[in-house]
């Protein structure tokens, strides 16, 4: 393993976990595609699917817990919302999980691709001042909540993602959380739903090893600063981000369907 090699991946998971951190996403949609093309373009060898999606599930796990351990002071944690979501997104993923193998991979890709597109149109959706709620203020229909998160868990377990993507507009539009907290909450969110992709990628070896160590390395890193900085950048921005994010992911995954 070259030193250019190590730089590459090291940095492809900086960069993915800085914007995770910032505006309280997982990240593997960014680092996917980044693993998969960027080391082939500069002459490496090409990782292929399967190590790919299970360095990426590896990489979220830590930076999701980066990110959460920057936020964890200020109250931007709403632990409610963690013990609703969180629970709700594990059960549901399992499920989906274990579900999926009944699907054909054309089912999966269009569950995916039609979530996507949903919270694409949510992001657009105005958010009348919902950043004018003081945070010790914040309240949210939990079974709602609840059962809104335990859909995004069937449907992300089918697809084997974390769906942070999609929870996050749900929690802006439809539960009216304030635009920090939602970013701090859907990471902690996040970590708790990737745990069984993480156990399920590591226990049947579907990564590399030094790969998925030193994206480890930059996640713990780039995460608590993406957050720090997201902090402090002004919410239209970060909403703004996260709308380009969830919209390139809608618009991505249809052209692969068709």
């Amino acid at each position: 393993m070259d030193i250019g090699f190590i730089v590459t991946i090291f940095l492809i998971g900086f960069i993915g976990s800085f914007i995770s951190g910032m505006v309280g996403i997982g990240g593997s949609i960014i680092k996917y595609p980044m693993l998969l093309y960027i080391p082939p373009l500069l002459g490496y060898a090409a990782f292929s699917a399967h190590e790919v999606s299970g360095i990426s599930a590896i990489q979220v796990f830590f930076a999701t817990i980066g990110g959460v351990w920057a936020y964890r002071k200020g109250g931007y944690l709403n632990k409610t919302l963690i013990i609703y979501m969180g629970t709700s997104i594990l059960l549901g993923s399992f499920i989906g999980g274990y579900g999926s193998k009944l699907m054909s991979e054309g089912g999966i890709n269009i569950v995916y691709a039609v979530l996507a597109t949903i919270a694409a149109v949510l992001m657009f959706v105005p958010k009348k001042e919902i950043d004018n709620i003081p945070f010790d203020q914040v309240t949210f229909n939990k079974w709602l909540a609840a059962a809104l998160a335990f859909i995004v868990g069937v449907s992300a377990g089918i697809v084997g993602a974390a769906g942070a993507f999609i929870l996050v507009p749900i929690m802006l539009v439809v539960l009216k959380i304030p635009t920090r907290m939602t970013i701090a909450t859907s990471l902690a969110i996040t970590f708790i739903s990737s745990i069984g992709a993480t156990v399920g990628k590591i226990t049947t070896g579907q990564f590399e090893f030094w790969t998925a160590l030193i994206m480890v390395v930059a996640s713990l890193i780039a995460s608590p600063i993406g957050a720090n900085v997201g902090k402090k950048v002004n919410t239209k921005i970060l909403q703004f981000i996260l709308a380009v994010l969830i919209v390139a992911t809608a618009i991505k995954i249809w052209l692969d369907i068709l």
